[in-house]
């Protein structure tokens, strides 16, 4: 049996070869059999094959025992709120967020929708779909369960609806599962939303849902011109991620964000602490410690970044990647609340996103993210350390390599998936030094990878 659908965090692969209802079916008794769960919340995507995968899954599951919670079509961050908020024994999400239109896939939580991945479960789950299977001695029930009315007045919750002005938006759902929310939200909310790619559509007709392709943002860049909005929204296919742009339709980088909904957050709480990743840092640290908060590094990717709120009980945490995460929402990552949080931003203060934007890219402009296929990254990495690490005011290896000097710094890390190096430069108020020393690190990484 092929099993390469499961990855380090998650399940994915090509239906109907690395993902099929009769693995589906398995995974369900196995996921039973190794967390002993009893509750399971099951929520699947816009994909035309989730319904049937997700029948499977449900079969298995009751087979082994457990009763079934069918939400039905949503976004990952809904099975997050039903696990936690219902207090299920877990919850499984049949996605393949962004991936092409033939893949699917699934994500797992337990208790509390604490993530499982390959070293608390899934790689044990893997390894029983292999065993033969015995129905158990009581079956599991099944039964639907209406989760967006209590889902919708959560994410209501973080906002003073009082203080929101009339605006207008431009929401562009990537026909992904985020238009159904919205239609939810418009309700509740003096705001005016200009529909793009609203609706769900398992075809994909606009492309895969990843608006973090730059191909893939004009639509929503041009609608926000056309329209005057405040700003535009875009979401990837099961949209536990958010993209935002500015109202002259420019595509904000992440790693602003993560400043900005750290700043809100803190204001909000009175202090508190807030996670950020190591790939850019010195925006974040600098507004977390102006509102009163305290910024804790921590490794890329969610399972880490979940962990670590949970260990510091943090109010916030954030990626530059547009996966931002709350305390309040069971630590999960959410592609709802930040931009509603953005939102009321905007009415409380009057000004524009891009005035918001602008003075931190001035304080603290950034590359962004470059990738460069390199043959053997480790060795690649060392020797930048060795030449960089040198004069530098603190190297560190929290994730990958991270140099910093006085006025600007770089990280460098390896993909867990592919030969690629990502490489981040920022600098403290100088762009022609960012670009610079960018230039300088691409040129010494093409020059040791020849």
């Amino acid at each position: 049996m092929d099993l390469s659908c499961f990855k380090a965090y998650d399940l994915r692969g090509r239906v109907p070869d690395q993902l099929n209802p009769i693995l589906a079916e398995k995974i369900g008794r196995a996921y039973v059999e190794i967390t002993g769960a009893k509750k399971v919340i099951v929520g699947y995507d816009i994909r035309l094959s989730s319904p049937e995968i997700a029948d499977a899954l449900s079969s298995g599951l009751m087979a082994a025992g457990a009763d079934v919670f069918d939400i039905g079509l949503c976004g990952t961050e809904q099975v997050y709120f039903a696990t936690s908020h219902y207090q299920m024994d877990g919850g499984i999400m049949v996605t393949a967020s962004h991936n092409p239109k033939d893949h699917n896939g699934m994500k797992m939580v337990g208790p509390e929708s604490r993530p499982i991945s390959s070293d608390n479960g899934l790689n044990d789950i893997r390894d029983r779909v292999l065993e033969p299977f015995f129905d158990a001695a009581e079956q599991g029930k099944y039964e639907t369960l209406e989760v967006m009315s209590a889902y919708v007045d959560h994410l209501l919750g973080y906002i003073d609806a009082g203080s929101l002005k009339p605006m207008t938006i431009v929401c562009n759902a990537g026909n992904g599962g985020a238009g159904l929310v919205i239609d939810e939200l418009e309700q509740h909310l003096p705001f005016d939303f200009i529909k793009v790619h609203h609706e769900a559509d398992g075809h994909f007709p606009n492309g895969v849902p990843n608006p973090i392709l730059p191909e893939n943002r004009s639509a929503t860049a041009d609608a926000v011109l056309q329209n005057g909005a405040a700003m535009g929204i875009a979401w990837d296919g099961d949209y536990d991620r958010c993209f935002f742009f500015d109202e002259t339709g420019r595509f904000i980088e992440g790693y602003y964000i993560v400043g900005l909904l750290a700043d809100q957050f803190l204001r909000k709480t009175g202090g508190g602490k807030v996670i950020h990743d190591p790939r850019l840092t010195w925006n974040t640290l600098d507004l977390v410690e102006a509102a009163g908060g305290e910024a804790i590094e921590s490794k890329t990717g969610h399972a880490f970044i979940k962990q670590r709120m949970r260990d510091e009980d943090a109010v916030y945490g954030g990626e530059m990647s547009a996966h931002h995460y709350f305390r309040d929402f069971a630590y999960c990552d959410s592609g709802m609340i930040p931009w509603l949080l953005v939102a009321e931003r905007l009415c409380q203060s009057g000004q524009t996103l891009s005035s918001l934007i602008d003075a931190r890219i001035e304080a603290y402009p950034a590359s962004g993210e470059i990738n460069r296929t390199i043959s053997d990254p480790p060795k690649v990495i060392a020797a930048i350390e060795a030449k960089y690490g040198v004069g530098a005011k603190s190297v560190s290896h929290v994730d990958g390599l991270s140099v910093e000097f006085e006025n600007w710094r770089f990280n460098l890390r390896m993909s867990n998936t592919e030969p690629v190096v990502r490489l981040n430069v920022e600098a403290r108020g100088d762009k022609a030094l960012m670009e610079a020393k960018t230039e300088e690190l691409l040129a010494e990484m093409e020059r040791l990878n020849a």
